[in-house]
């Protein structure tokens, strides 16, 4: 066990939440952003006390029929993200107590560069808009970024040595006791052999993480995790239960900024325009750490209850279509199969 010296800094000067949003079938209904703030307030209420950053990513081309992952909407899809856009600001204005006036909003502008600085066209401009007291800030790319460049647009503009990453589809299902999270990042920075640089929360995938076939069926992950596998034991008495996590996963996960910056983005070149970190990096990563580089990453999975505690829950932002919506269909299904039904018993 390591004994952690807990920080009399609070969360909210440490560390600032980044939202990833973009167009999705339930728009303009903010419930996708709702149901993470509802997630925030009743499973870790100290993430709505600190800085926030929403990134607005948009889409490339406007055709007949969606492909949101691949940037492409509908005409009716592009409308209503404008609309989305604007509701997203005001209920995260009400939420952190700010003036909900967007003309009292700081505006700025940035640019997301990406490939070869010889190419003119590997640059995407963004504005930005933000609160006179820096709690919030809005950032609105002129053209699609991708995850991975919203990521780094936000990380860049980000003044607090911590930072939590959270996709709009993946609400928390249990508690996470982020202070005692802080305090074993911030004391481990130097430790050359455990550093925790990357700390993700689970979903249902990564149950039972360190002993599923991703780590048992290579020695040298099992052999790592056999030797850092431990529980955190703040000087307050919390105890808090990691294993090291053999991949950087896009949903939701606590990070050193610095770490972030200089690991996954280290250069333009990191990460192409439309493309995810699991998808590019990860890869990278996992590789290099089947290697025994794993200290390089520094990656670790939150594992309360041994493995057994699922705290996330994929809302499938790309295909749901809010409550009432959804609630419609289900009626319609359900008057189409009460019909089929009738005409067999008949």
């Amino acid at each position: 066990m390591s004994s952690i010296i807990v920080s009399s800094q609070p969360a909210s000067s440490l560390l600032t939440v980044i939202i990833t949003t973009s167009p999705t079938p339930s728009a303009p209904s903010t419930e996708l952003i709702s149901a993470i703030l509802s997630s925030f307030r009743n499973h870790c209420a100290l993430l709505l006390s600190c800085r926030i950053v929403i990134v607005f990513d948009t889409y490339d081309r406007i055709a007949p029929h969606a492909r949101l992952k691949k940037g492409q909407v509908t005409p009716d899809g592009a409308m209503t993200f404008d609309h989305y856009k604007h509701n997203v600001m005001q209920l995260i204005l009400r939420e952190f107590n700010q003036d909900s006036n967007m003309e009292s909003l700081v505006r700025g502008q940035g640019e997301a560069e990406f490939g070869h600085s010889a190419v003119e066209t590997n640059v995407v401009s963004f504005l930005t808009s933000q609160t006179p007291d820096k709690q919030v800030t809005f950032i609105e790319p002129a053209k699609r970024l991708g995850f991975g460049l919203a990521i780094r647009s936000a990380l860049r503009l980000i003044v607090t040595p911590f930072v939590w990453v959270q996709q709009h589809d993946w609400p928390l299902v249990s508690d996470i006791t982020l202070e005692p999270l802080l305090d074993i990042m911030r004391v481990t920075e130097s430790d050359e052999k455990a550093p925790v640089k990357y700390i993700c929360f689970p979903s249902i995938r990564l149950l039972s993480y360190a002993e599923s076939a991703h780590v048992t069926h290579f020695p040298v992950l099992k052999g790592l995790t056999e030797s850092l596998k431990r529980d955190f034991v703040t000087e307050s008495g919390a105890s808090i239960s990691l294993t090291p996590m053999f991949f950087w996963h896009d949903k939701p996960h606590l990070a050193s900024t610095e770490h972030y910056l200089s690991r996954v983005f280290p250069s333009r070149l990191s990460v192409s325009r439309g493309a995810f970190i699991e998808d590019t990096i990860g890869q990278r990563s996992r590789n290099q750490m089947k290697m025994g580089n794993w200290a390089k990453w520094a990656t670790w999975l939150y594992y309360p209850d041994n493995g057994d505690k699922l705290c996330l829950r994929h809302l499938q932002g790309r295909t749901w279509q809010g409550t009432e919506k959804e609630l419609e269909m289900k009626a319609v299904w359900m008057a189409r199969n009460a019909q089929k039904i009738n005409r067999v018993e008949q």
